[in-house]
Formats: C-alpha cells, structure tokens, sequence
C-alpha cells in the first residue's frame, strides 16, 4: 500500500482546507481498513487527530478537533480526505495519512493568526 498525500497550504485563521491521501496497492482487506490522519509539530511525536473505519459505522476524532474536521472516502479514487474548517493557529503542522503499516509523506498546514 502507497498513500499520497496532498492539499497542505497557508491559510487564515478561520480558513478551510482539504487534504487528500490518495492509496494505491489496495487489497479487499486493506480496503475496509481503518485510515488514520495524524499530525506533527516540531519537536513533538505524531499524534492521531482523525480515524474512521469503513467497514462498520466508527469515526473518532481529537477533542481539540472535533465538530471542525470531517473525514470521508471516495472509493471511486481510492482518496481519503480530510476537510478542515474554521482552522486554527493551533492546527499548524505536519499531516499524514495512515492505513495499517503504509504512511504517506506528509503535507505541511500553516495557520496564521
């Protein structure tokens, strides 16, 4: 499995902005996988932000990013997203994609106040 990400930028605070992850390699079990979006600042570990299960009703989100950020899939382009709204200085960092033992490179958000 090969996940991609893109769709990182500047933005304003109170911004929007949505991340893809496009995957490539998929089997029918990674398929119904869980995907993850984490995010990381300098100087600090990855840490989960997002995950959603496909297979069965389940999503969970951070509490610092809950009723903000949305995920969802497009099984027609193997792309998960991940839509942000009302973005916050706080939200800068780095964003990965997640799906069992594959991550992606990494796309970079910049929130300015």
């Amino acid at each position: 499995v090969q996940l991609v990400e893109s769709g990182g930028g500047l933005v304003q605070a109170g911004g929007s902005l949505r991340l893809s992850c496009v995957m490539s390699g998929l089997t029918f079990s990674t398929r119904a996988s869980t995907t993850d979006w984490f995010r990381q600042v300098p100087g600090k570990e990855r840490r989960l932000i997002a995950s959603r299960a496909w297979h069965v009703d389940y999503s969970w989100y951070a509490d610092s990013v809950n009723g903000r950020f949305t995920m969802s899939r497009d099984d027609a382009k193997n792309t998960v997203y991940l839509d942000m709204t009302n973005l916050k200085p706080e939200d800068t960092g780095v964003y990965y994609c997640n799906l069992g033992d594959a991550w992606g490179q990494g796309t970079q958000v910049t929130v300015s106040s």
